[in-house]
């Protein structure tokens, strides 16, 4: 059995929850934000432009951990869909869990750490989005998330990417066939 990260072991009111695939779990507007840590399954978070097109935020496979970090933060009604892309099972905890007391200096240094990855993985994700060609950007997608491309559809990555799924199909295609 794969220990749990020392966050979730703090929180007893943290509990897990069975969800199907294509439940939302999290829906825009909503005014309680929470973090999901993710045991078995895979979600999402998005959002939906006023056209009804969707942009891919972020995906959590096993072992991440998933929110909409600035409505958790800044108690503002939630700005991202998370739903199941997969049967999930998930644990869920709010935002006081993230600031217990109890951490050692040691374990708050870790945490850190955790947190300052995170962000710059987005942060160059942000840039890359801004200035890379979409063939860097499914390379660093593939090494992210390099169990993903059997799990989600061409369509979604193509989302996560910023492209149309035809340009992610002749990106894929250069890739198996290099000149």
């Amino acid at each position: 059995m794969k220990k749990l990260p020392e966050i979730l072991k703090i929180d007893p009111k943290a509990k897990t929850k069975a969800y199907k695939k294509g439940h939302i779990i999290q829906h825009t507007g909503d005014s309680n934000a929470l973090a999901y840590y993710v045991k078995k399954g895979l979600l999402r978070s998005y959002i939906i432009d006023s056209k009804g097109k969707e942009y891919i935020f972020m995906f959590a496979s096993e072992n991440w951990i998933i929110a909409d970090l600035e409505s958790l933060e800044f108690n503002n009604p939630v700005q991202l869909f998370i739903d199941c892309l997969e049967d999930s099972d998930v644990i869920i905890f709010d935002k006081n869990c993230l600031f217990k007391t109890e951490f050692s200096k040691e374990k708050i240094a870790e945490n850190t750490q955790l947190l300052y990855r995170r962000i710059g993985k987005l942060q160059r994700r942000v840039l890359m989005l801004m200035s890379s060609p979409a063939i860097d950007r499914y390379t660093y997608f593939l090494n992210t998330y390099p169990e993903l491309p059997n799990r989600v559809p061409q369509r979604m990555i193509a989302s996560y990417l910023g492209i149309t799924p035809q340009a992610l199909s002749t990106i894929r295609g250069k890739i198996v066939r290099p000149k």
